[in-house]
């Protein structure tokens, strides 16, 4: 594993399932990191006890920020702090996203923009503002977590497909704009993940969904941390504009 040692990383979403998992990989590996959450400041309050609580260093590496993604006048001031304390920043991961579930005919407007404006305009300004700092250093790795439903998509989905889909659209089109100075954009596809986000699906639900799986369960968010660390690492600098899948062969 690549030895992250004083990299400057950004997490969204980085206090519960998958996001946590991957601040939690960088940490171990000697980053600093700053995780961001949206409401649940109980389990940000929790992720950073654990991290004192289990791990002895001498000085502080996670810095935890309650910020609204789709709101651009929070970012930048996300990213005015960041500046401030840290002048550059190495690796954004675009973790956080959300699901609002309904066939498109009942799909009421507000649950349509609420998932549009977190899981896709909330990478847009996270990138953005990425791109600015990283210019600084010429180098950079941004890493988005999308979905297999980007193209397979299901039922109840749309606005989550859309999402999604829209976030690989826009690493394409990124990693082209900003590959000559060392900043690499890729996307990581995991499948069905173990995590929260599975949390209100029935049983039934949940054994159709693990047929569907040819390894016949489902991932943990360690196994999409090390595809995170991998994308984020020196090894990884003539991948760009790729989308790796974590789905056990969905």
């Amino acid at each position: 594993m690549t030895d992250f040692k004083g990299r400057k990383v950004l997490i969204s979403g980085a206090t519960r399932g998958i996001g946590k998992a991957v601040a939690k990989a960088f940490l171990e590996a000697g980053a600093i990191v700053v995780g961001v959450y949206g409401s649940n400041r109980k389990a940000a309050e929790t992720f950073s006890q654990e991290w004192t609580d289990n791990t002895s260093f001498q000085e502080n590496r996670l810095f935890l920020h309650q910020c609204d993604i789709s709101d651009e006048s929070s970012v930048l001031k996300l990213f005015s702090s960041i500046e401030d304390q840290f002048d550059t920043l190495d690796i954004l991961v675009n973790n956080a996203g959300i699901r609002r579930d309904a066939i498109l005919a009942m799909m009421q407007s507000d649950d349509w923009h609420r998932v549009i404006d977190v899981n896709l305009t909330g990478t847009f300004n996270m990138s953005k503002q990425a791109v600015l700092l990283m210019l600084k250093q010429k180098y950079g790795r941004i890493i988005n977590i999308t979905s297999p439903m980007a193209h397979m998509g299901f039922a109840g989905q749309a606005n989550y497909a859309a999402s999604k889909a829209g976030q690989i659209g826009m690493m394409r089109s990124l990693s082209k704009e900003t590959a000559k100075r060392k900043i690499t954009v890729n996307c990581i596809s995991p499948g069905f993940i173990d995590t929260e986000l599975l949390t209100g699906l029935s049983d039934d639900q949940l054994q159709q969904y693990k047929k569907m799986v040819p390894m016949k369960r489902f991932g943990k968010p360690e196994e999409v941390a090390a595809a995170v660390l991998f994308l984020a690492g020196e090894e990884a600098s003539y991948i760009n504009g790729a989308v790796l899948e974590v789905t056990g062969g969905l």
